[in-house]
C-alpha cells in the first residue's frame, strides 16, 4: 500500500526548497552586443562583458552568480531586414542580440531569460 505524504509534510519539502529568506533572486537581465547587466530583487545592478566569454560567473554580485549567454544563429528574415536597417543607418550595438541568458543562482537554480525581453520591439 502506498502512503501519501501529509500536507504538512508536503509543505515542509517544498519550503526547504526555497531559497533562503533574503537571498535576492534574478529578476531580469539586459544585454547589449558587449555587455551583460544583471537586476536582482532587491535592486542590486551587476554587469560583465560576455563578447568574449559567454559563459562566466559575476563575482561581484553577492556570492556569486554564472551565466551563460547563446546567442540565436538564424534569428527570423523580418529581425535580419531590420538589423541590416539599423547597421546602414549607422546604428552598430543599437538592437539587443536575440539571445537566451541563463542566470545560475548560488543556490544552483536556473533562471532563463531571453533578449531582447517579450513584448519589446527591439
Amino acid at each position: 500500500m502506498r502512503r501519501v505524504l501529509s500536507p504538512l509534510v508536503l509543505a515542509a519539502a517544498l519550503s526547504a526548497c526555497a531559497a533562503a529568506p533574503g537571498q535576492p533572486v534574478p529578476q531580469d537581465v539586459r544585454l547589449t552586443d558587449t555587455d551583460l547587466v544583471l537586476r536582482l530583487s532587491d535592486g542590486t545592478q551587476c554587469r560583465t562583458t560576455w563578447a568574449g566569454a559567454p559563459q562566466g560567473r559575476l563575482d561581484g554580485c553577492g556570492p556569486g552568480y554564472g551565466y551563460a549567454v547563446t546567442v540565436a544563429e538564424d534569428p527570423n528574415l523580418l529581425r535580419q531586414l531590420v538589423e541590416g536597417l539599423v547597421l546602414a543607418l549607422g546604428g552598430a550595438g543599437l538592437l539587443a542580440p536575440m539571445a537566451e541568458v541563463v542566470i545560475t543562482d548560488p543556490a544552483g537554480i536556473d533562471h532563463v531569460f531571453t533578449s531582447p525581453p517579450p513584448g519589446k520591439a527591439d
